[in-house]
């Protein structure tokens, strides 16, 4: 089931994005670590209402951020579409006890369905370039990837940008 999160279960998800970080860098990814994601990205996503959680057995398992607010890291990309309509995609993560079953899948067709409902002319992300399975994930649900951006208190890598039309 995937709802919207709420400051009740900001908690429950930073202990699943540690994990996720662990996981990762143990995979040699240096992905997220402890100022990404950080609890007050959490609280604004589910201010301003775009946090949704992935429950598995009423327990969370994973988070999507869908919104309309473009990070200022993404000005310079020349992407396919105008930025007037758009969704972006932050801070997808999946437990690892849940992984490699379709559930980061599923939350993304849950984002895409939402972009569709609600007339977004396309969806926008990142993912980090050293994360290799992530480009190959979004490549397959037709993401064209259009340039990269840095933010320098996760990685020295670049962060691979990408859309996909509406």
């Amino acid at each position: 089931m995937i709802r919207k999160g709420t400051l009740m279960d900001i908690e429950v998800i930073m202990e699943m994005t540690k994990a996720c970080a662990k996981h990762m860098i143990s995979n040699g990814i240096y992905q997220w670590n402890e100022h990404y994601p950080n609890k007050d990205a959490f609280v604004n996503d589910v201010k301003r209402e775009e946090l949704y959680v992935l429950e598995i057995d009423k327990k969370i398992a994973g988070t999507l951020v869908v919104s309309t607010y473009m990070d200022k890291e993404y000005i310079p990309i020349k992407w396919l579409t105008q930025n007037e309509n758009n969704i972006y995609i932050h801070r997808l993560g999946v437990h690892p006890d849940h992984q490699s079953k379709g559930y980061a899948q599923s939350l993304m067709d849950y984002a895409e369905r939402y972009a569709i409902d609600n007339n977004y002319t396309s969806i926008r992300l990142d993912t980090f370039s050293q994360n290799k399975r992530n480009q190959k994930f979004y490549e397959l649900r037709d993401y064209k990837r259009l340039g990269n951006i840095y933010f320098p208190k996760q990685s020295e890598y670049p962060f691979y940008c990408y859309e996909k039309v509406l």
